[in-house]
């Protein structure tokens, strides 16, 4: 069990402080460098940097991912580049340059306002020379205007008298893992600005960024540029004494060719128009401020819970594409290098449920980069020799297959990785977001014109996949792989069978639903897609038919065929442990036994909630839970088992699976977190909230609440749109069942 009470957890010490907006550490701890800068990341839905420090520190992961910027690689086939970094400034006191790692740090502070998108830090420090001073960095990734970015600094003399030099300039040709992407076309400087123009090695995408710095609080200080042809930096320099307070400000802009044909020309055009840091800063503040307004969440009685729901919705928020539709969200946000910055079913399942009902003009547009993917989909489809629309396991900019068939492994060998091929269940995981979002949004004209298309020819892709089995009379989805990516090449994987059941039924009745709201987009769809009644009549066959193997009497659901053969194990036997089951027994010794890395049924059965009755949930789970490995297993699943946990009136299991979700980051609770946010994790961290703990169900007179609240929770407030209309819940210990209603909220109780 994860002991993470507020009494004893550390982040009570280094991450909480009372205004519950902030992330606190009070003390650098060079030996949690990574996972720090993982911390501290900062997005605007264009671009993500890393928690790096301005001057820089010795083997950093200093990283700018931006979206849909992709390089080719082996392997991997393609992975998001790290972009040139933009945040070096360096101030040089006599001689010393400053630096967390020389001199002395006496003070030390840096802050995440989670409320305003702003990094911060606050150092006092005396110089290897023996000179004080304090420094307050900040710096931010404009909500207001994506192709700005913005730092900081004051420096403020505590002892010293003589010269200061601040240099501001980038890291043209940062390396991704070791790997190269980047040549630099032109470079150059002039008029107290900086510009780099470069562009991949391989997709040829082009980058601009053009820099300025102002000085603020002493008229005499110069600002140069230095090295205009190699290395161009802006330098200025002043003179400092005890008490004199020096601003710079670091203002930058950029572009690449996805936004306009040149981006250097949009980079320096923008940059001269660009207003002083305070006013960029007061409208990136404002932005933020809109989306707290629908998004917030707020816990009373609970600081721990409140601050972390808080930075999980922050990092999601912050990364989520707002002019780009032809994007998606990576499993590790912008944070980070590890999945190359593919795209997986997290964006739908786990990240899109938030900003549906919070934020639905951005889910639209994640939703409609599946639709640009649909070619693409037809393309893999076809090649395995299937017909219709077969989502990519891991896609980037178009769509095609990116998961490596082949990977090394430690010894020199290759070990085949089959996720591409088999893990189709994301088909029918893309068709359900598609369907949800149209259930909680009303947005008919999108499912006309994108969201039809999507479901109606994955369902074509469903009929061809699945065979007859003459023996059972039932139809067989075989050789897949499930979420629980334990269990490879099995059959009629209960998740896949009963989500294509789904989607088969939802696909039909959309097709209803189409010839009678729109009959001349029914009649266009029938011809592209060759929806002839035949084809429709045999997915009414195959939904009614599919295999799943299930105890009439209990419920009990089969993960797949032979699931129950396999060996049973107390996974209790193995602990204390640091490293999942599946890294300490080895691939092929856990695919033998009953070892879960995430629990498909309890997946599914969350999934399609409201088709299943208690006795169902209750037998699967009291199956499942245990033979799940909660602490190194999935991080996908934490958050799932919390809403379980509620619908079962298990308030003490849910709130600790919760709170190994909401923490993943903060605490790195799975010591991986240097590698990046957590991105699906911090989605069910919110469906957590809503869904379990809040208790929100849909129905067709709008969302209810019957609520299930941690006993430490006094208060639980947060807002929903569904159909257009906004909906308040707010809930206290005492609540037993609120119908939202815009505005204020109705509370029954039994007085």
């Amino acid at each position: 069990m994860l002991d993470v009470s507020i009494e004893n957890s550390p982040l009570n010490q280094q991450l909480l402080n009372t205004i519950d907006w902030n992330v606190v550490e009070t003390e650098f701890n060079p030996t949690k460098l990574h996972h720090q800068e993982t911390v501290f990341t900062l997005s605007n839905g264009y671009l993500g940097t890393r928690g790096t420090f301005e001057e820089g520190y010795p083997n950093n992961s200093a990283a700018t991912l931006i979206h849909g910027i992709y390089d080719d690689v082996e392997i991997a086939y393609t992975e998001l580049v790290n972009c040139p970094n933009w945040l070096p400034l360096v101030v040089i006191v006599a001689g010393d340059r400053f630096s967390m790692n020389s001199g002395e740090i006496i003070n030390y502070e840096r802050r995440l306002d989670l409320r305003l998108g702003i990094v911060s830090r606050d150092v006092r420090w005396r110089s290897p020379k023996g000179h004080t001073l304090d420094f307050h960095f900040e710096r931010f990734t404009s909500l207001a205007d994506r192709h700005v970015l913005a730092i900081r600094c004051q420096i403020t003399s505590i002892d010293f008298e003589g010269d200061i030099v601040v240099e501001a300039g980038f890291d043209a040709k940062p390396d991704t893992q070791g790997m190269g992407h980047w040549r630099t076309i032109n470079q150059g400087g002039i008029d107290r600005i900086i510009w780099l123009q470069n562009q991949t090695l391989r997709s040829g995408i082009q980058l601009g960024m053009a820099a300025k710095l102002v000085v603020e609080g002493d008229d005499t200080a110069t600002i140069c540029i230095e090295n205009a042809t190699v290395s161009p930096t802006l330098a200025t320099n002043f003179q400092s004494f005890p008490g004199k307070t020096i601003t710079v400000e670091k203002i930058v802009t950029l572009f690449t060719s996805r936004d306009v044909e040149i981006p250097i020309a949009a980079a320096i055009q923008r940059l001269a128009d660009e207003p002083r840091y305070t006013t960029l800063l007061a409208a990136h503040i404002a932005a933020w401020d809109r989306v707290w307004q629908d998004s917030d969440i707020i816990i009373e009685g609970d600081r721990q819970a409140q601050l972390s729901v808080r930075y999980n919705l922050f990092q999601l928020l912050a990364v989520a594409p707002r002019h780009d539709n032809r994007v998606s969200i990576p499993p590790k946000t912008l944070s980070g290098f590890a999945y190359r910055g593919h795209i997986f079913w997290d964006t739908e399942i786990f990240i899109l449920p938030l900003l549906t009902f919070t934020q639905p003009d951005l889910a639209r547009n994640l939703l409609t980069y599946r639709y640009h993917s649909l070619p693409a989909a037809r393309r893999k489809a076809q090649e395995a020799g299937y017909q219709g629309a077969m989502f990519a396991w891991e896609s980037a900019t178009t769509g095609d297959e990116v998961t490596p068939r082949w990977v090394p492994d430690a010894k020199g060998g290759l070990v085949r990785i089959w996720c591409g091929d088999i893990e189709v269940h994301i088909t029918a995981d893309v068709a359900y977001a598609v369907w949800h979002y149209w259930q909680t949004t009303d947005d008919d004209e999108w499912m006309r014109d994108y969201g039809a298309e999507i479901i109606l020819d994955t369902a074509v892709f469903w009929e061809s996949r699945v065979q007859w089995n003459q023996e059972r009379h039932s139809y067989d989805i075989l050789d897949v792989i499930g979420p629980d990516e334990n269990h490879d090449r099995v059959n009629n994987n209960a998740f896949t069978n009963l989500m294509v059941q789904w989607h088969l039924q939802s696909a039909l009745a959309l097709g209803d639903w189409l010839q009678q709201a729109y009959p001349e987009t029914w009649a266009q769809l029938v011809q592209k897609l060759n929806l002839t009644p035949e084809r429709l009549h045999r997915w009414t066959e195959i939904q009614e038919r599919l295999f799943v193997n299930q105890d009439a009497e209990t419920g009990l659901i089969e993960q797949f065929e032979g699931f129950f053969e396999l060996e049973h194990v107390n996974l209790a036997d193995y602990e204390p442990r640091t490293k999942s089951l599946q890294g300490l027994l080895g691939i092929e010794a856990t695919s033998q036994k009953q070892i879960l890395k995430q629990p498909d049924v309890l997946m599914l059965l969350y999934l399609l909630r409201q088709r299943y009755d208690h006795q169902t949930l209750a037998s699967n789970w009291d199956y499942y839970t245990q033979r799940t490995d909660h602490t190194y297993g999935s991080s996908l699943g934490p958050a799932i088992h919390a809403i379980l946990a509620c619908d079962l009136n298990q308030p003490n299991q849910a709130y600790n699976h919760f709170l190994r979700a909401a923490l993943v980051d903060l605490e790195d609770v799975r010591s991986n977190a240097a590698e990046g946010i957590h991105a699906a994790s911090a989605g069910g961290v919110w469906q957590a909230v809503v869904f379990g703990f809040g208790g929100v169900r849909m129905t067709q007179f709008g969302p209810i609440a019957c609520p299930n609240l941690p006993h430490n929770w006094q208060r639980l407030q947060f807002r929903l749109q569904w159909h257009n209309e906004w909906y308040e819940f707010d809930l206290r210990q005492e609540t037993e069942m609120v119908i939202g209603k815009e505005v204020s909220a109705v509370k029954l109780t039994d007085n």
